[in-house]
């Protein structure tokens, strides 16, 4: 039996998260890369370094129109009781707590916390989205045309806007691809793929060991039968793991390909 983790409207939200990233990511690095064969050959696949700034902006602005609907959505639910309590994902004290006792156990130090709907490190990559959001579409705005930017800020603030921008932006690939992806789909208990964001549920056997503090309490409140959902078919699974996985090896790729060129860089 599955039940339900995410909606349609929070999955959708993700896909284009993930579009969108990957496409900002080879984009990014395409032009970042451009003096180094690599660069040019990932530019190429965009048009060259001028498609590939093309590309790069009008991507940008829609992840900035796709995350003011995500922050319209999130003031909605909060308004309808969508996201109350332990289905907030509003941060709590009790999550540094949950932070503490985890650390603990990964070093056998203490037993595992009895993880609810979502756990501290689901929180900490949501509010990332949302600061590297501000970050990344603050600085990308002033980018967009430099010399319209000009006439309001100092050339060294230009300067520092596309620092700040690409500082940021490197920060966010290593952390999506080396701990966002490890966690969602490398670890032991989670190999060789987390589906619940691509299927929208989870096995309620897996929820009782990963989240039982959830069960718990939807079974308390009378509330578990109403998140039964249908099992994902088969070939829609399989079309779930070839897209996932592709995404995870294209971001690694990328992420180990950067590290290779990066001495031949000018930076």
């Amino acid at each position: 039996m599955m039940i339900r983790r995410f909606t349609p409207v929070q999955r959708l939200f993700h896909l284009s998260l993930i579009l969108t990233f990957m496409m900002q990511t080879a984009t990014g690095f395409g032009r970042l890369y451009i003096e180094t064969a690599w660069g040019k050959w990932l530019a190429g696949l965009f048009g060259g370094y001028t498609g590939c700034l093309a590309v790069h902006k009008w991507v940008g602005i829609l992840m900035l129109v796709l995350f003011l609907l995500h922050i319209v959505y999130a003031v909605v639910q909060i308004a309808r009781g969508k996201m109350r309590g332990q289905d907030s994902l509003l941060p709590r004290l009790s999550d540094i707590g949950e932070f503490l006792r985890h650390t603990a156990w990964i070093f056998g130090l203490a037993r595992q916390p009895r993880f609810d709907r979502w756990t501290w490190w689901e929180k900490f990559d949501y509010w990332a989205v949302f600061w590297g959001m501000v970050i990344l579409g603050s600085t990308g705005l002033i980018l967009f045309d430099s010399l319209v930017s000009s006439r309001v800020i100092m050339g060294w603030g230009i300067n520092v806007a596309l620092w700040v921008h690409r500082v940021e932006a490197i920060l966010a690939i290593l952390h999506v691809v080396l701990i966002h992806f490890f966690v969602a789909h490398l670890r032991r208990s989670h190999f060789p793929m987390d589906k619940a964001m691509f299927e929208g549920g989870v096995e309620v056997d897996a929820a009782k060991e990963h989240r039982p503090a959830w069960i718990e309490r939807l079974k308390a409140g009378g509330d578990l039968e109403g998140h039964v959902i249908s099992a994902v078919p088969t070939a829609m699974r399989a079309v779930y793991f070839v897209f996932g996985y592709a995404v995870v090896v294209i971001g690694a790729l990328l992420v180990i390909y950067a590290l290779i060129n990066a001495p031949r860089v000018t930076w």
